[in-house]
């Protein structure tokens, strides 16, 4: 895209030397104008070129672009769900729209429940908010924002696991181009890994076809958090999968990728003011995104790359005696297993 300056010299250049065309003369003021107007109207133009480039869309005009395309809909934020056992006087009444939470995030009852002779109940609960700010460990969700009578303890006894953010202009993009270069068609391989990322939740897919004889297809699934797909999430996708699906399949495995814990022992040299606790979860935190990232995209995980991470990680000066897994060489991933991190010098 041109300035205003370079047009308007080339405009100069192509007028006959007969004429002054020095500034504040006739010819230099006339033609000024006329420069400005043509380079506001290549940057409306090249404005233009980019809402057509999805990779320069981003937010809403991705969305919409993506769709209008493909009919491809960018998946929403949804809100963590679990189950909490309430203890308290029996035969009490908890209300849908009661309260509970951690420290700091609050969860409401969406279905009524009755504790019974022994004073329990299982009570499902929905996080307030929308997004991976939902998914809290085990035994975090105690407390009772507003004393309720009859109600003594709360606990959840499994972690909270399927709050998932937004899908990202990234990702969104990226099962965009998975539509054009690799089109589902007539219950191919392809097709099954798009039904099985058109369920919100769903981070990633594989699809072996034939894994059971002719007639046999295995879907392995990571949650949107690239992570070991909950149970909930895998029979959505076995659900959708199988409305959609042609006749002719008559074995379909629907499963969980199996977690690959990566567990590392190190010897790391500190910057001065930074404790070893510090830096290893500053080291997780880094290895964690890594993960994430070549998650069902790499068939390891490169030894290299961890000790690049290493030395990356705020704190950290320098480190010796690098082990993953017991050993110095890549992590072989195998083909229904995803890495998640596990622990350092544990």
């Amino acid at each position: 895209m041109e300035d205003e300056k370079i047009i308007h010299d080339r405009m100069i250049t192509n007028i006959s030397d007969e004429y002054d065309k020095s500034k504040g003369n006739f010819v230099y003021d006339i033609t000024k104008p006329v420069a400005v107007e043509f380079a506001k109207q290549q940057e409306k133009i090249a404005a233009v070129q980019d809402k057509l480039d999805v990779e320069k869309l981003t937010g809403d005009e991705l969305t919409r672009t993506v769709y209008q395309r493909t009919g491809v809909s960018r998946k929403p934020a949804t809100q963590a769900t679990t189950t909490v056992i309430v203890s308290g006087t029996a035969g009490t009444l908890v209300k849908v729209g009661e309260l509970v939470g951690t420290d700091s995030i609050l969860y409401t009852v969406i279905e009524e429940a009755v504790l019974n002779e022994s004073g329990f109940a299982h009570v499902r609960i929905q996080c307030n908010e929308f997004g991976q700010v939902g998914n809290v460990p085990a035994n975090t969700i105690t407390k009772f924002p507003v004393s309720i009578n009859g109600l003594v303890n709360v606990y959840n006894p499994e972690p909270v696991v399927d709050g998932y953010d937004e899908e990202t202009d990234r990702d969104l993009r990226q099962r965009y181009y998975n539509k054009l270069r690799y089109p589902g068609k007539a219950g191919n391989k392809f097709h099954y890994r798009e039904w099985a990322l058109n369920v919100t939740g769903a981070g990633d897919a594989k699809v072996f076809p034939c894994y059971n004889g002719p007639l046999s297809m295995k879907v392995v699934v990571i949650d949107a958090n690239k992570m070991p797909a909950p149970i909930e999430l895998v029979e959505d996708v076995r659900e959708h999968i199988e409305n959609e699906m042609p006749f002719g399949v008559e074995d379909l495995l629907v499963m969980s990728a199996v977690a690959l814990f990566l567990n590392i022992t190190v010897a790391i040299t500190l910057i001065p003011g930074y404790t070893e606790e510090v830096a290893i979860n500053n080291i997780k935190k880094k290895i964690t995104t890594h993960l994430k990232e070549i998650a069902f995209k790499s068939a390891f995980v490169s030894y290299a790359k961890i000790g690049a991470l290493i030395i990356d990680s705020e704190g950290v000066l320098d480190y010796q005696n690098l082990l993953i897994n017991g050993s110095t060489a890549n992590l072989v991933i195998p083909e229904d297993r995803v890495v998640v991190m596990g622990g350092i010098n544990e």
